[in-house]
């Protein structure tokens, strides 16, 4: 009896062993070392977005820049957010257009006819409109709606556009520069039929201040 119990011991062992090699070590360097090749290893770092060698956000995660003075806001700002600080589920008028969190991905969970909802929808149509100097009937659905995340990396051709007067005339650039920008880092549709268009909004933000020197 003694003699089984010590075999079915070491065949536990060297099971344990062999998966801890196996799953513990090999796959994970081989995982990493797919990541690795050229064109997945930016990806497989996180997409990280560097200048001058120093890392300025991911290109996969939405930032929203605050402008230190609000009547003279030079950036293009992303869809609202659940992580923003400014943001709360019960007071509607936290509206969750204030910088994010991008440690933190999370939704607001209010339904569509949520009466907290429809009035910060309604506020942060009119703060948008006042913002861009336009009427409440030009902003467009991603102004005042955030994603499921709360942090996606871009916004639609149409949000991107009602922004271009603003940041081309606070940064001292021409519209036609700042509407440059906005087109080429404009994405098509996945395959060309998924999904829709999308501007970058960190691609766009490092153009225009790289533009402006």
């Amino acid at each position: 009896m003694r003699s089984g119990l010590l075999k079915q011991t070491a065949a536990g062992l060297r099971m344990v062993l062999l998966l801890t090699v196996v799953l513990g070590l090999a796959y994970p360097l081989l995982v990493w070392g797919i990541g690795q090749i050229p064109g997945l290893s930016a990806q497989a770092g996180g997409s990280i977005v560097s200048v001058d060698g120093k890392p300025v956000g991911s290109s996969l995660i939405g930032l929203n820049p605050v402008a230190k003075d609000p009547n003279n806001d030079p950036y293009f700002h992303t869809r609202p957010s659940a992580t923003a600080s400014d943001f709360s589920a019960t007071d509607d008028t936290k509206l969750g257009l204030a910088d994010n969190d991008a440690a933190t991905s999370a939704p607001s969970n209010l339904s569509a006819d949520n009466p907290v909802l429809v009035a910060q929808i309604k506020a942060r149509r009119e703060a948008v409109a006042k913002r861009e100097g336009v009427s409440v009937d030009q902003v467009p659905p991603d102004a005042v709606t955030a994603s499921g995340s709360g942090l996606d990396p871009a916004i639609s051709p149409a949000y991107a556009q009602l922004q271009i007067a603003r940041v081309a005339r606070v940064n001292g650039l021409s519209v036609e520069q700042v509407t440059r920008i906005v087109q080429d880092n404009t994405s098509g549709r996945g395959a060309g039929f998924l999904g829709e268009p999308g501007v970058n909004v960190l691609a766009v933000n490092l153009a225009v201040q790289a533009a402006k020197h």
